[in-house]
């Protein structure tokens, strides 16, 4: 029988517990912040004429989380249905028409809804989506123009590689993939094993992460086999069903722009037991558009072996795609350093183009000096080619001519990944006659639009601006303000009319859809504020330096009221996540608007304003890095150089009382907040979130750490708090999903860490979360877990004692 209570360790310094605890609720402060309804899910048509928006509820059930699952090569799939575990749904639909404000309700939809997968049509009249049953997948279509729902294939959707339809070109049909009709039961017996389950290392390096969920056995081969399968079915909008593909393990379908050639990859033997599916063997066959096979355009093989590195990649062809401005030509990129970054080479890609009937010799279009990350295409001779190398951060735009191959590509942005000030934006796409995305160009075809975020010492203020084509320079069409709200672009309908759809929020207030026509707006939407309790707790923005100089910033929550002359100094709960860089001046720029919208989610810390708190969230806790030397190689003592600025600042604001602070992230911030507690002394309590403790168990990299544990002993040691078990001397509590799949954070990771703690006779406290993964999802469990962090919060800090 599988568990409906939580399983509580509970640890202290005199004694030592294992005991059954029911669930609980948090006080009724916290309660009421948790227990809203989300603003719907919007999606909007490429015309902009069209918003459906979709319901969804804040949480799922413990029942629905406690569902039957198998894992099999990196998938999580629900038995019963045919699709994934764990999906995320909405559940309910509506359309509203931008211009007028009208809203639809739909007709003809089912009662019980959990809605997924959904896909406006090429015409973009209709949409599809799939809905989930306790034993089926469904596939649905709503008429847009007339608001009628119906349903097209009433059992048999095979959603467990994910999205499982693909619209035909037409409109008039979609490929959809199915369960084989042929399918038998699983037989409920269990099998028993023919013989052990063997690897063998053959002496070729073979380097992979912590992956989890993997097949193990020709058992699980079989199975994975089973459940992933599908045959493809023509599915007409008028319910006419036809075979179109014959059974397979159909990983992707394209069809090309002109609608007249289908790719198709499908997913072959050999299966790995170290990688998931997504490295395994895939088929590139290429079909005609109505399913006849004409041609087998590329096998890539098992990936097993990489050489070590980000910017390390496979031998052979990668990154298949169609060209989207022409009928039907295929691009891709292969490595010319054998997809090792260790080896010197001029160039590291080289980039081909093939066209219908692909039968002829590719050309090659570019060299790339660094690792090819895509193109934007334009017209016949504009083109937008981008390469990136992680290890320096660089990325770099380039004005490609594909009409003339030999032509060398010109450099238009070379700049850092950290460097958010200087973010030129992306290029502007749009739809256009073969119904795939391209470039914007200007009416008379000498200029592009970039959209950007618009980072900047003040905040982000989003923009759009006119590129010229000829001399690069740019022109600025329109800016937020940014002064006293966030105004960020949902769509740009016409940048020079400067016509937008946007989204504007306050501190205060809750962020709604606007149509913009120069500086007039008209809200499209008006979802209310869930939070109206709250907003009498205060948020500002707080900059200050670390003792190196490194500028750093936080968002600092007040409770309603506070005065720091009347009320005195306050408990103070710090939530971080540490991240990478390579320069220090570009570690401390500002990366959000200080006018956001005080948005709580399951895990915010913001909850405990409300208890008297004051919260230091998002703290800047960069990881830095320069020239040779490596971000780890000095983690530690940056984190904790990071916690003591944010603590000295709301010090001398007078707001933090220093001897009752509390450290707390999630997942490599609840990593970070270990180590915190093995390493300093500045916090009375922490609370870590499904992390990883223990980086031998990691051992060929982690996070943006390269080297492999072999090359760098004495930084995995130095950053595992398990290793420093015996330094934490203050309360931790670790709560931890018992089905975390994320790599590297597997839940032996907590169990681990409060078996030592609990050893050396430390303060602890374990919760083990039923069914969650990485993230929490059950309702049940967000709640206890709101309330286990209440708890520990009230005894080891406010109320702490000395």
């Amino acid at each position: 029988m599988k568990r409906l209570i939580l399983l509580l360790m509970i640890a202290t310094n005199l004694s030592f517990a294992q005991t059954s605890q029911t669930y609980q609720l948090p006080v009724k402060e916290i309660l009421d912040l948790v227990d809203i309804k989300p603003r719907p899910a919007v999606r909007i048509d490429s015309r902009n004429q069209t918003m459906v928006m979709f319901d969804r509820l804040a949480f799922k059930t413990l029942e629905e989380m406690a569902a039957d699952e198998v894992r099999l090569a990196g998938l999580r799939i629900n038995p019963a249905t045919n699709g994934p575990a764990r999906a995320n749904y909405t559940y309910g639909v509506q359309i509203l028409d931008i211009a007028t404000g009208k809203t639809t309700q739909i007709s003809g939809l089912p009662e019980k809804m959990k809605v997924s997968d959904f896909s406006f049509s090429p015409d973009e009249s209709k949409f599809a989506f799939t809905n989930t049953t306790a034993s089926k997948i469904e596939l649905w279509l709503v008429d847009i123009a007339t608001g009628r729902a119906t349903r097209l294939m009433n059992e048999g959707v095979n959603a467990a590689m994910g999205f499982p339809y693909v619209w035909a070109p037409g409109s008039d049909a979609l490929l959809v993939l199915t369960v084989s009709a042929d399918r038998k039961p699983r037989s409920a017996e269990k099998e028993l094993p023919s013989g052990p389950a063997v690897q063998e290392t053959s002496g070729r390096k073979a380097p992979v992460r912590t992956f989890q969920d993997l097949l193990r056995n020709p058992a699980d081969e079989e199975a994975y086999e089973y459940y992933v399968k599908s045959e493809v079915i023509k599915v007409g909008t008028d319910g006419k069903k036809t075979a179109f593909l014959p059974s397979g393990i159909y990983r992707s379908m394209q069809f090309s722009p002109d609608g007249n050639y289908l790719l198709v990859q499908t997913i072959t033997k050999p299966y790995s037991y170290i990688v998931p599916a997504g490295r395994f063997p895939v088929t590139y066959n290429i079909h005609d558009a109505e399913g006849k096979f004409l041609l087998n355009f590329y096998n890539k093989p098992l990936i097993e072996e990489l050489p070590t590195g980000f910017d390390a990649v496979e031998k052979g062809k990668r990154s298949i795609t169609w060209r989207s401005d022409v009928p039907a030509s295929l691009c891709w990129a292969e490595a010319l350093d054998g997809g090792d970054p260790a080896i010197e080479s001029e160039n590291r890609d080289e980039v081909f183009l093939l066209e219908a009937p692909f039968t002829g010799t590719a050309v090659s279009l570019a060299k790339t000096k660094n690792r090819y990350s895509g193109i934007l295409w334009g017209k016949a001779d504009v083109a937008i080619l981008y390469d990136y190398w992680w290890k320096n951060r660089r990325t770099v735009s380039y004005l490609l001519d594909p009409s003339n191959p030999g032509k060398e590509a010109m450099v238009i942005h070379d700049r850092s990944t950290e460097d958010y000030y200087g973010d030129p934006g992306d290029f502007l796409t749009r739809r256009h006659n073969l119904n795939t995305y391209s470039l914007w160009f200007s009416s008379n075809n000498k200029k592009l639009y970039l959209q950007g975020e618009g980072y900047s010492p003040e905040g982000n203020k989003p923009f759009v601006d006119e590129f010229d084509l000829k001399t690069f320079k740019t022109k600025r069409l329109w800016q937020a303000d940014g002064i006293s709200t966030y105004e960020s672009i949902i769509r740009v309908i016409d940048p020079v009319k400067k016509e937008f759809i946007t989204s504007i929020e306050a501190k205060t207030t809750n962020p709604n859809y606007f149509l913009r026509k120069g500086d007039i707006t008209r809200a499209i939407t008006t979802f209310p504020n869930p939070y109206a309790s709250f907003m009498n707790v205060s948020k500002q923005q707080i900059r200050y330096k670390r003792a190196d100089g490194v500028d750093l910033s936080a968002n600092l929550y007040l409770p309603a009221g506070y005065n720091p002359e009347k009320d005195g100094r306050l408990p103070v709960l710090m939530w971080a996540y540490p991240r990478e860089f390579k320069d220090a001046g570009q570690a401390g720029q500002i990366k959000e608007s200080p006018h956001t919208f005080v948005q709580l989610y399951y895990g915010s810390p913001v909850y405990w304003a409300a208890r008297g708190y004051a919260i230091i969230d998002d703290a800047d806790f960069p990881i830095i890095g320069e020239g040779s030397t490596e971000p780890n190689d000095s983690f530690t003592e940056q984190l904790v150089a990071n916690a003591a600025a944010a603590i000295d600042f709301t010090v001398e604001m007078g707001i933090t009382d220093p001897k009752r602070v509390a450290i707390g992230g999630h997942s490599y911030g609840a990593f970070m907040t270990a180590n915190l507690m093995a390493h300093c002394d500045l916090f009375a309590a922490g609370i870590a979130r499904s992390g990883a403790y223990n980086r031998t168990l990691t051992p060929f990299g982690f996070q943006a750490e390269e080297r492999t544990f072999w090359e760098a002993p004495e930084v995995y040691l130095k950053m595992s708090p398990f290793v420093n078990a015996d330094k934490i001397n203050e309360p931790l509590l670790l709560i931890h999903g018992d089905a975390d799949n994320n790599p590297g954070t597997f839940t032996l990771q907590s169990e681990r860490l409060f078996g030592a703690i609990k050893g050396l006779g430390g303060t602890a406290r374990l919760v083990l979360l039923p069914y969650e993964s990485h993230g929490y999802s059950a309702r049940e469990n967000v709640l206890h877990m709101l309330w286990e962090t209440d708890i520990w919060l009230e005894k080891y800090v406010k109320n702490k004692k000395d």
